[in-house]
Formats: C-alpha cells, structure tokens, sequence
C-alpha cells in the first residue's frame, strides 16, 4: 500500500507563495466525507452523537465543520469549554470529561447545560458542593482494572490507568446520585488507544452493555446513554489497514440487540468521543527542508520541529513522509529527517529511506490532523504555526495566524525588561 498527499505538489507551491512554512494543512473535503461515514454506520441507533475530542484539534473552523453534522463536543478543561461556546456548541451537545477537576469547571460545564461526567467516586462530593445539588443527567466513567484483550492480543492495560472507577465504586456512585436527584445515568469507558481494529469498540460495548444492563438492575437507575469514548485509531504506516466504520458500527448494532434490547433497553442512545478517527488522517504538517548534514549519519534539517508535532519525539511515533514532487522516485537514500530543538528527540523520523532530499524541498509529514498542533509548546523560543484549510473548491484559507514574537513575549509583565521589549514593539 502506498500513502499520498491529499494535496498535489503545484497546490502546496502555490500555497507556501502566501503562507509561509512551517504550517498544518487540512483537508475538509476528507473531514466532510468521514464525519458522514460516521453518522452513517450509527443511524441505527436513533440518539447516536459523535462527541468530538477537542484536545485532539482545538481549532473552531473544524470544530464548527463537525457541528453542521451533528457533532458535539468532548471537553477537559476551562478553555475547551470557552471554546465550545464561542461556536455555538451548548447544552448537551457538550460532553465534559475531566480528571483531577477544579470545581470551577464543573460549574462552567453545568452552566453551559453540558453532561458532566465524573471521573472518579469522590468527585460525587465535590460536585454536590460546587453546584449545591447534583444534575438530572449525570455519567460516571469506568475502570474495570486488569488487561484489555481482542483477539489479536491484549491492547492495553486499564489497570495503569489513572482514569474511571472501579466496579464496586461504580455501582455506589450510582445508588448515591440516584439518591441526591439523579434521574438519567451515563456510563463511559476509554480502555484502549488509537486501535487500528474493527474489534475495538464492538467489543468495549459488550463490556459496557453487560454493565448497563446490571447497574439498572441492581441500582433501579435509568440508563440514558452509552459512551464508547474514543481509541478508534488510524492507519499511520502504510501498510496497516484502516478501520471500517461501517463494520465497527455494525458490530456495535449487533452487541445492542444481543444484549440491552432483550433487557428493555432498547432506548438507549449511544456516544463516541473520537478524536484521531475524525480529524488525524485530514491533516498534514508542511514544512520546507533548509539544512543537509552529513556526519556518522545523513540529516536533514527543516524549519518544523517537535513544538509543532511533538508525537515522535514523545512516543516514538511513526509519520509517514513524503517529498513533495518526488513521490514517484525511488526510495533509495537513509535519513534522519529532524528540527533544531536542542533536544537530540527533535527527529521525526529516523533511518528513513526516502528518496534523495535537497534543500528546498518541500515535505507532507502525513496524519498530524488530532494532536499534531493541538499538542504544540514554546520550548526553545519556538513559535506556533499557523493553520490552513483547503476547502473542497481548491481554494485554501487561513484558519490560524503564526505566532509572533510579541505574541510570546505577551504574558511578561515585569519591569525594566517589559518596558524594553514595548519600546522595541514587542509587546
């Protein structure tokens, strides 16, 4: 198999006459086409929300893309919950997931009528405290300990998780927020990441299923929802198949009419939170070479660095690259493909074989679309990129400015050296 560029050589040229490199690239022709594929491998389920995972791509141009669909938003934080509002997304189209949460969060989630859900046993407390009662709609999300296995092995461990509660804390939370008003439950689980498994979420909603249908039992509580999370993964290397959404929705479909629909519960909606599925394979990280080295090894050096993907320097991850215009030569020269941090993991790819690289030469670092930019920092001095979109027509707008000097130097507020930098405009 072969990966391409969803953007053509003269295309990035006559991008990059206007834009500079580095930036990140994204495809909303593919954006538009997965989000439907999503809806339409759930439509047998009449509630189904795709919760879109804001920390995977914050950016309120794809956001707002996503909502013409139906999509919410998935939020962790103060500012994801900002950010959801200013474009129009509220009540329950927000779902928010938190660990380790400032009770000013829950407040902010309540007020914009989002779902809360819970992390942990204790938070039941907190959140009474902060709001004064607990919502009508309420979720709890589940940590069931151990391993997580499919067939082609075991995908995670659970048991190191930081996230959820137990089973036994699960079942409790549900008898005490029944008890303080509660009327309509929520249960999430996120037990594997970035599967590239049609296994994966048919399988979670097994566990889940059975779990519902236990919990009403046991605890009288009406269960309203099921939220599969994300894990639903993509294809980084080449040569792995993609998931099949239609499959995933249709073993999912089987799971509920084996499991809750013979258990009366056959009203019941279901969630996703996908963030890499919806937005990883749409974008591309563009960024032209500017340094050869040739020392113990063969380097090539360019203007983008791990402040702007930061996923091989952190996990080891693969990005597949392509040499812009070079697509249909032969891969017969090795390099380090690396960015000027003065950090020896500031490499995005290592012993690569490529074909033969000049400065110049413009790369597509492929599937940077969920936590490519969202993840960026300033280490080094390094300043953020900016964002483009190439729409459907071929024509591309910019969607995030870079940032500049005086954007960084923003926040210092301190004398002589702030007063320095106005004086010279940096401010």
């Amino acid at each position: 198999m072969s990966k391409k560029p969803f953007v053509t050589a003269e295309k990035l040229e006559e991008i990059v006459k206007q834009i500079p490199t580095p930036f990140h690239l994204y495809d909303e022709r593919g954006i538009r086409e997965n989000v439907k594929a999503v809806y339409e491998a759930f439509s047998w389920n009449p509630g189904f929300r795709e919760y879109f995972a804001v920390k995977a791509n914050a950016n309120p141009f794809l956001m707002k893309i996503l909502h013409e669909y139906g999509c919410g938003s998935d939020c962790s934080s103060m500012t994801e919950l900002m950010l959801a509002e200013a474009c129009g997304i509220t009540g329950n189209e927000i779902m928010f997931s938190s660990n380790d949460t400032p009770p000013a969060e829950y407040k902010k989630a309540y007020e914009l009528g989002g779902i809360i859900n819970l992390d942990d046993f204790t938070d039941v407390e907190i959140l009474e405290d902060t709001l004064g009662f607990i919502p009508e709609k309420i979720s709890c999300r589940y940590n069931p300990g151990g391993f997580f296995e499919l067939s082609n092995g075991i995908m995670d461990n659970p048991g190191d998780s930081k996230y959820g509660m137990t089973t036994g804390q699960l079942f409790k939370a549900f008898k005490m927020l029944k008890e303080k008003g509660a009327k309509v439950f929520g249960i999430h689980a996120f037990l594997a990441s970035n599967t590239v498994t049609n296994e994966y979420y048919p399988e979670l909603a097994k566990v889940l299923f059975n779990l519902a249908v236990h919990l009403k039992e046991e605890t009288g509580a009406k269960i309203g929802f099921i939220n599969l999370s994300g894990g639903v993964g993509i294809p980084y290397r080449p040569d792995e198949e993609p998931n099949d959404i239609r499959k995933i929705g249709e073993g999912v479909r089987e799971a509920y009419e084996q499991i809750l629909v013979p258990a009366g519960m056959g009203d019941v909606a279901i969630y996703t939170e996908m963030g890499r599925f919806m937005m990883g394979p749409y974008g591309g990280l563009v960024t032209r070479v500017i340094h050869e080295k040739h020392i113990y090894k063969e380097y090539i050096g360019c203007d983008a660095c791990a402040v702007n993907l930061m996923r091989p320097a952190m996990y080891g991850s693969y990005h597949h690259i392509t040499v812009m215009g070079k697509e249909d030569l032969p891969c017969d020269h090795v390099y380090d493909v690396v960015g000027s941090l003065c950090e020896n993991n500031d490499k995005f790819a290592i012993d690569r074989e490529l074909p033969e690289i000049r400065k110049g030469d413009l790369l597509f670092i492929h599937d940077t679309g969920a936590h490519g930019f969202s993840m960026g920092y300033n280490y080094n001095g390094k300043l953020w990129s900016s964002e483009v979109l190439l729409h459907e027509d071929g024509s591309f707008e910019k969607i995030r400015r870079a940032e500049q000097p005086k954007d960084y130097f923003a926040t210092l507020d301190f004398t002589p050296e702030y007063a320095y930098m106005k004086e010279r405009g940096w401010s």
